[in-house]
């Protein structure tokens, strides 16, 4: 008898906007660049803080999202912290970043630089 396996949900979902700016990253990345990489460094008011770097080797712990643009990973010490988040991509007339929806914050520091889980 044949078991059958369900593809899991990526950790991270990433709105078409997101998708795109990685893309964009992904067309000008530093020469060995293979994509880029969410992480949740501890750091800041509330405790931990978004990163997005370039990474040049994959780490095989680490969740692996293909993109249109490039290959997206999330950090797999911080895969627990971003289960189910949203990331996007915004700019304004003043300012232009990731945004994060993450069900799994309790609290985030008053400049929006960091967050508690």
């Amino acid at each position: 008898m044949a078991t059958r396996t369900r593809e899991r949900p990526a950790a991270v979902k990433l709105t078409p906007g997101a998708e795109q700016r990685i893309a964009d990253l992904m067309a000008r990345a530093p020469e060995g660049s293979i994509g880029v990489k969410l992480s949740t460094p501890r750091r800041g008011c509330s405790g931990l803080a978004y990163s997005v770097d370039y990474v040049t080797e994959a780490n095989p712990m680490d969740e692996r999202i293909e993109t249109p643009g490039g290959v997206f990973f999330v950090d797999a010490a911080s895969v627990l912290y971003l289960i189910g988040s949203t990331m996007d991509w915004q700019e304004d007339d003043f300012t232009a970043g990731f945004v994060f929806n993450n069900p799994n914050a309790t609290g985030m520091c008053g400049c929006g630089e960091s967050f508690t889980i």
